[in-house]
């Protein structure tokens, strides 16, 4: 980019070339991905040395930002998993009557003040920071060939461990076999951020039809496969970003009141409870 600026302003003795530098396909929401480009490039680029860093400080600076717009999306969720119970027992009442269970839910969403549709803010929040990321990704010349640390040596391309040679223990690439090999290329970001996406869905509020529920169950993993095609720099992005949306939820939930899966877990392999002497006649 730095290259068609130097062209665009003429500072190679030629004629200077208005916008030159937008001969870079920046995509529908080019708003977003020059100055995502730019912050990777030059304040947190430059500081940290290394663009995966960049990325996971630009990470922390997009939740920063995002965070007034989602809290009260956090909050709604939260309240959403205390009713759990509430709304379990409408379920069970009026089960042979489905108009009357829908009615007597929205009542219940009126009554506590929570709107049931809020928890999809984050997500079509993240949805054009996501698109910038993979732009900035594929079309700069700058983020070719740029390390991350470990065994991620490119951050434009896919993650080039596979589960299915215990990622390099084994002495065969699962890439060479025909028709599937590409999709046996799940490295160990990509199942990171399947485990990453599974611990978030444990904090949301289940679904009250089983038939979605068993649908959500399911896509960590169809999430983790196709992300496994992803540049690794997109996958560490979102594993990050996941990672902080598990933090402020949990802490939001607590400061609700509400227990979540991981407070479940610990009260029944550690509660005191357990280890509690039996009282004496």
């Amino acid at each position: 980019m730095e290259l068609l600026q130097a062209y665009e302003k003429g500072e190679d003795g030629g004629q200077p070339i208005p916008r030159f530098d937008w001969a870079i396909d920046w995509g529908m929401f080019w708003f977003l991905t020059r100055p995502f480009f730019l912050m990777l490039l030059h304040p947190l680029g430059q500081w940290a040395g290394n663009f995966g860093i960049a990325i996971l400080l630009s990470t922390i600076v997009i939740k920063a930002l995002l965070f007034p717009l989602v809290y009260q999306s956090f909050k709604a969720m939260a309240k959403m998993r205390g009713l759990q119970p509430k709304m379990k027992d409408i379920q069970e009442r009026y089960a042979a009557d489905k108009q009357r269970q829908q009615q007597e839910m929205l009542k219940l969403y009126q009554t506590e003040k929570i709107n049931p549709v809020a928890g999809c803010v984050p997500i079509l929040l993240q949805i054009p920071v996501f698109y910038a990321l993979y732009k900035t990704l594929t079309v700069t010349i700058e983020m070719r060939h740029a390390p991350f640390f470990g065994w991620i040596q490119d951050l434009s391309a896919r993650d080039p461990t596979s589960i299915f040679n215990l990622f390099g223990l084994l002495p065969f690439d699962p890439a060479s076999i025909p028709l599937i090999g590409s999709m046996l290329v799940i490295g160990a970001w990509p199942i990171l951020y399947g485990v990453s996406m599974w611990m978030l869905q444990a904090l949301s509020p289940p679904p009250t039809d089983p038939i979605q529920k068993q649908i959500f169950g399911l896509l960590p993993f169809v999430f983790t496969i196709l992300f496994s095609g992803f540049a690794a720099g997109l996958v560490i992005y979102w594993t990050c970003s996941n990672t902080l949306s598990i933090l402020q939820q949990y802490v939001i939930s607590r400061r609700q009141g509400v227990e979540t899966q991981f407070d479940l877990f610990l009260k029944k392999h550690f509660g005191k409870d357990k280890d509690k002497p039996a009282p004496t006649k």
